[in-house]
């Protein structure tokens, strides 16, 4: 079984839609360590919301922060300090989906980030969305995760932009997934049709 771990570019570039369609693909667990703000309709009610199949479960957050910001700045406000022994990986003999918050250098503490979640043997899906600057903000991502030998692959998120794409396929030479368009709207159906077209491509991680 496999850990699949979703990191994005930038906050706000579709990870939580990408954790959703990789979870519905691989009918794989699903669990974000670490939820700042949006407690009421956090990412994990988002996907337990759009996954279809039965066979996947859903794990709590870790840290549940009551402040949509930084992982470490929300901590304080809630009179916490993220603590990594505390963030223990869900058991399971199923496929596993982490969904990252923000990018992979956020603070979790005044030591730690993101990418210290991040174990050698997971499988890592950067999420890539244009707007401008977005080209080298992938390229950085990817760079220091090849940086630190991790097993990387991207998808591509939002309205098509085939000149970014092409440079970021070629310059970051990793395989590259498939893209998740601008949907007018994202339900089970729309998601299950995402996971089919993606399978292939997981499965081959």
């Amino acid at each position: 079984m496999k850990t699949y771990f979703i990191t994005g570019i930038s906050t706000e570039v579709g990870k939580t839609i990408a954790s959703a369609i990789v979870t519905e693909s691989l009918e794989a667990d699903y669990w974000k360590p670490v939820q700042a703000g949006e407690l009421e309709n956090s990412d994990l009610h988002k996907v337990e919301k759009l996954v279809s199949n039965t066979k996947s479960k859903f794990y709590s957050n870790s840290y549940a922060l009551h402040t949509p910001m930084s992982p470490h700045a929300a901590a304080a406000i809630d009179g916490l300090t993220i603590e990594m022994k505390k963030i223990k990986t869900p058991a399971t003999k199923n496929h596993l989906v982490i969904e990252g918050a923000g990018g992979l250098l956020v603070p979790l503490n005044e030591t730690q980030t993101i990418v210290d979640l991040i174990k050698p043997s997971y499988k890592v899906i950067v999420v890539s969305r244009h707007y401008l600057g977005s080209i080298n903000h992938t390229l950085l991502t990817v760079n220091f995760l090849k940086e630190k030998g991790f097993d990387i692959s991207i998808i591509f998120s939002g309205e098509a932009h085939p000149s970014t794409e092409s440079i970021i396929e070629k310059m970051a030479n990793v395989p590259i997934i498939g893209r998740i368009d601008e949907e007018p709207y994202f339900d089970k159906n729309v998601i299950k049709e995402y996971a089919e077209v993606f399978k292939e491509k997981l499965i081959g991680l």
